[in-house]
């Protein structure tokens, strides 16, 4: 048996539907923003219940654009945390802030408990990751914002479909991103991403400054750049938010198999824990474990594709030297970056396959 960490071909196999709107777009020649754009956006702010959806090229540019709407600017300090993907923190880069990194807990989120120590009188935000999925403790990094005046700027980027307490990541902060990655829960063929928010200001500045500042094909009111959102990506998103209950429904399945069928290998495998109020929709299914390089070997020989995101924390990679950290600075980040596991555990995914993967774990430990 094969169990597939990618699934693209599988949630693509039928494709003629696609391909009648793509041929609907091409007969239109709006190729560039127009009706197909906006359609996507405002199908996407009624899923997660926000105002205003602004999309882009890609999540990484959601992000960039969320911290400039957020008025961080150069010089001012940003924190977020270690155990991130590169985009979280070049975004911080990007607009010329320094990242702040603090630990993350025992879900592979941000510890909130640990952000209001690392706040000092340039820091003007906090971004809390959505990590695999995952709501961090977004309600307690809420009150240390308002406490200290700072804007929060959530990286939904991996958590479409994702709730705290029925709320929408997403719908937290003041302006927040995400990423439709083709191996994010909301996908598309190529690149995508999308910034959220219910401020009418800062929803007309986006709206203009992702496309060259214009307001008309003759006038701009501020120097702007060029992140679009294509109207093929619109177009596959619209699409796919049609299934999207029924996507993350089938993640959540399969997560709780893993969970149920693993929970028994407590003495070498680390479920963390599952917050009852939280909907996690499972970007990566992800565990601690131990001989964690052997584990992935022996899976593969027997067909099962697991990953390792990542085994590098952001302040240990070459990028970051700068910032001036060491080993043992993040020590619960770094232990999970030596043990952490992702399992196949998408929508497409079959229980028969969940059981083929716990029965091999369990092999490989209690052989």
């Amino acid at each position: 048996m094969q169990v597939k960490y990618a699934y693209l071909g599988q949630q693509f196999a039928e494709v003629d539907e696609y391909f009648e709107d793509l041929r609907e777009l091409v007969a239109s020649g709006e190729f560039t923003l127009g009706p197909y754009v906006e359609k996507f956006e405002r199908k996407f702010g009624d899923y997660i219940g926000v105002k205003h959806v602004i999309s882009t090229n890609t999540g990484t540019d959601a992000l960039i654009l969320a911290f400039k709407a957020s008025g961080v600017k150069p010089g001012d300090e940003v924190i977020t945390v270690t155990n991130t993907f590169y985009a979280t923190v070049g975004a911080i880069v990007a607009v010329g802030a320094k990242p702040v990194f603090v630990d993350c807990d025992d879900r592979f989120q941000i510890d909130a408990n640990l952000i209001e120590a690392a706040i000092t009188e340039k820091t003007t935000a906090i971004a809390p990751v959505h990590w695999a999925g995952c709501p961090p403790d977004i309600e307690h990094i809420l009150q240390i914002a308002n406490k200290h005046n700072l804007a929060v700027i959530e990286d939904a980027c991996p958590a479409v479909g994702a709730k705290v307490n029925g709320k929408f990541a997403g719908t937290f902060g003041k302006v927040n991103a995400f990423s439709m990655h083709p191996l994010k829960p909301l996908n598309v063929w190529g690149d995508g991403g999308m910034i959220t928010t219910d401020d009418d200001d800062v929803s007309e500045w986006l709206l203009k400054y992702r496309n060259h500042g214009m307001v008309d094909r003759n006038h701009i009111t501020f120097w702007g750049v060029n992140c679009r959102l294509q109207p093929v990506q619109a177009i596959v998103g619209s699409r796919l938010l049609d299934t999207m209950e029924e996507l993350v429904e089938s993640r959540i399945r399969n997560a709780r198999l893993l969970d149920k069928g693993l929970k028994s290998l407590e003495d070498f495998v680390v479920i963390p824990q599952r917050p009852e109020s939280y909907r996690e929709v499972f970007q990566l299914y992800q565990v601690c474990v131990q001989r964690r390089e052997e584990l992935i070997s022996y899976l593969e020989e027997r067909g099962i594709e697991p990953k390792v995101h990542y085994p590098i924390p952001l302040h240990l990679q070459e990028a970051a030297k700068e910032l001036g950290h060491k080993l043992g600075d993040f020590p619960v980040s770094e232990k999970q970056a030596d043990e952490i596991l992702t399992l196949p555990a998408h929508q497409h995914v079959t229980p028969e396959q969940i059981e083929y993967t716990i029965k091999a774990i369990r092999s490989f430990y209690l052989s």
